[in-house]
């Protein structure tokens, strides 16, 4: 390899710039964005983590309709560890609208949105809407350096993450945003500043060459200051650098806010904004007109344009939990106790290894070794080996084999390692918890799926110094793996996973709206997520309500809900016996009617029934309503015998008619697991007749 190429090789993404705009057809990419709406509209049955619910919806919910809610632990008022005011902004905003839209709906075409339905859709239209903040972030990058959108954007629009984890009322997916934006705008802010990209974005935008050429003028200016001889001179070069426009501080107050609004967001984006935050301070640090002094002014205003927004938060969550009142304000007795700062408790909860343990603890290379795989698939898997082969060039001091730090590839790269590096530190390792690093992974390395030629980030070079791309066999192996796993994954995720749970959620709620005013109902689940209580819009126990009388009154709970996670199908069978019974001693004393339903996958049911038979005979149940798909982790789907499968593919069994018969069977019965059974259940007499007390 020629000096000349090493140094090509070592050179940024900056150098590689067409000399004009190329337009490209993106027809693929908005059939995929129309996907990704068509699946929020649809909506997605599939339920992807407990806290799409219980960190937003649920705590939301209550605030702006009179129900019952289920706060979690991270909304409590004595140790709020999560802000208040981003599931506001997520979940709020979107039920204001619903709210006001409703009445005009029932009004006009006799239609509530205050329905399961609704409730889901509004919050997840915003969240698809903020999700497409990103690809256009993803797209301004690639026009700022010259780079093929087209196939960046279709391999972002495509990924089973853009199409389920963003549309979802997730934490994590309000962080992929806002690591798009700080990378766009720290990118912007690099370009403006460094040295490489200017010749070929003057020639691209002559109007704008003073902008981009203000680095290079400056070191010019004082270069030619340094070298005057007369005072005339001197003046004049001193001039024309003051009339260079500033740059040092471009965008400080934007970056700044993004970060403390993603701090407060999720105290973690810490790992994902410490890149993006980095690069745009060291820009332009090693040429003359720019020095540690730039560095460490720019540290101090960094700080100072964060203010205004951490103090916002603070004043919203110590409102919102209870922390501060107009009352004391105005009496003036405000004290540090008055104030809640929600990143910290966060820190001081998860510093503690023994909290942790209650929510799971991982191996350290979780996060490398399976969730990154299991996110970004082969993207994944070319930038952990692309990573792997830099360590080696660093080992080896082939510093000419790396690229330029002060460069869009330096940050990108930066943006994808650090992160997971960082959280790989936690002992709780989630696949939800790196998702916004698919931003710096699909611009990096997404023309390694394309077919057709395309600017790369960094070119290839043989033995020989001439330039050589990947063999054109290897990329539709690449691109058809991409896509047929994202595609397979993107239904599991959307309607599979724990896909009865919210059919389930529905059917309960036109149940409690349909029984008879008195009865009592008692939900039973097993190895299945959290049912979100505010799509069952139960009737809020909390508030005190006054009578046309002025009498004050609360309503009585009437929907009893018994998670059982998962717990032995013995020891639920016993708790159910237990509940059916207090429930037949309370009709018979109180006559307080009652319903008891239990929700189990397919899976169990054989195991329970054969509880039934020989526990008891005292308890009979049929089953209500079947909700499909429906896979549990928890509860996996078995295939009976795999024997007849295997006799039938190698051939062996004398009859391969019956063979084919029952292996046919075998599998109908296992695709038959893949659902969620509602099962009622009742005390059963032969001698007592109890059924008018079961209703």
């Amino acid at each position: 390899m020629s000096l000349k190429h090493k140094n090509e090789y070592r050179r940024s993404i900056d150098d590689y710039q067409p000399a004009a705009p190329v337009r490209r057809k993106i027809g693929l990419y908005w059939i995929l964005a129309t996907l990704r709406i068509a699946l929020t509209f649809a909506p997605q049955t599939g339920y992807i983590h407990p806290d799409e619910f219980f960190q937003s919806i649920e705590v939301i919910s209550g605030d702006h309709f009179d129900i019952d809610v289920y706060k979690p632990w991270e909304f409590n008022a004595t140790f709020p560890v999560r802000t208040a005011f981003i599931p506001q902004l997520v979940v709020g905003l979107p039920y204001a609208i619903l709210k006001r839209l409703s009445s005009y709906t029932f009004h006009f075409f006799g239609l509530s949105l205050k329905g399961p339905y609704f409730f889901v859709l509004f919050p997840r239209l915003f969240m698809c809407a903020l999700s497409f903040l990103s690809d256009y972030f993803l797209y301004k990058i690639c026009c700022m350096y010259g780079q093929n959108y087209r196939v960046r954007l279709v391999t972002y629009a495509s990924s089973y993450i853009m199409l389920t984890y963003a549309t979802r009322t997730l934490s994590n997916s309000v962080e992929l945003v806002l690591t798009a934006a700080l990378l766009y705008f720290a990118s912007r802010c690099m370009a403006y500043s460094e040295k490489g990209v200017y010749s070929n974005l003057v020639q691209k935008f002559p109007e704008n060459s003073l902008i981009f050429q203000v680095v290079l003028q400056s070191d010019y200016l004082s270069k030619k200051y340094n070298e005057a001889t007369t005072g005339v001179e001197r003046v004049k070069y001193y001039k024309l650098r003051a009339m260079l426009p500033s740059h040092s501080l471009n965008h400080c107050f934007v970056l700044a806010t993004i970060t403390v609004i993603g701090i407060f967001n999720r105290p973690t984006f810490v790992a994902f904004a410490f890149a993006p935050v980095f690069f745009w301070l060291q820009r332009g640090l090693g040429s003359k007109s720019v020095g540690f002094k730039d560095f460490h002014i720019r540290i101090f205003a960094f700080v100072l344009c964060g203010l205004p927004a951490a103090m916002l938060f603070i004043l919203i969550d110590s409102f919102y939990f209870g922390y501060l009142t107009m009352g004391e304000i105005g009496q003036l007795r405000i004290g540090m106790n008055n104030f809640v700062v929600t990143p910290v408790n966060f820190f001081k909860y998860n510093v503690n290894t023994k909290n942790l343990e209650a929510h799971g603890l991982h191996p350290r290379f979780l996060h490398f070794f399976v969730n990154v795989p299991l996110l970004f698939g082969v993207l994944g898997i070319v930038g952990l080996l692309t990573f792997t082969k830099m360590v080696y060039s660093g080992l080896k001091a082939r510093w000419l084999h790396l690229p330029r730090l002060q460069s869009i590839v330096g940050l990108m790269t930066s943006t994808f390692i650090v992160p997971i590096a960082l959280l790989s530190l936690f002992p709780h390792q989630e696949p939800r918890f790196i998702i916004p690093v698919l931003f710096p992974l699909v611009f990096l390395h997404a023309p390694e799926l394309s077919q057709v030629p395309s600017l790369d980030i960094v070119r290839r070079f043989n033995d020989n110094g001439d330039e050589s791309a990947p063999p054109q066999s290897c990329r539709p192996r690449k691109l058809m793996l991409w896509y047929v796993s994202n595609l397979l994954l993107a239904l599991f995720y959307a309607f599979a996973h724990q896909g009865g749970v919210f059919p389930l959620t529905s059917h309960i709620t036109t149940e409690l709206k349909a029984k008879p005013h008195l009865t009592h109902v008692h939900l039973y689940t097993s190895y299945s997520y959290s049912l979100p209580t505010a799509l069952l819009q139960l009737r809020n126990t909390r508030r005190v309500y006054r009578s046309s009388s002025n009498h004050k009154y609360k309503l009585t709970q009437d929907f009893h809900l018994y998670e059982q996670g998962s717990k032995p199908l013995p020891q639920v069978f016993d708790s159910i016996a237990r509940r059916i019974r207090d429930c037949e001693e309370r009709f018979a004393v109180k006559r307080i009617p009652y319903r008891l339903y239990y929700a189990l996958p397919a899976s169990a049911i054989s195991e329970f029934v054969e509880l039934s038979n020989n526990r008891s005979n005292l308890l009979r149940f049929h089953i209500v309503k079947t909700f499909y798909p429906h896979i549990s982790i928890e509860r996996l789907p078995y295939l009976r015998s795999l024997d007849r499968l295997e006799n039938l593919l190698s051939l062996q069994s004398d009859n391969i008619f019956n063979s084919f018969i029952e292996a046919t069977k075998d599998l109908y019965e296992y695709v038959e697991q893949f659902r969620l059974l509602l099962l009622k259940i009742e005390y059963f007499l032969p001698e007592a007749k109890h059924n008018e007390g079961v209703n």
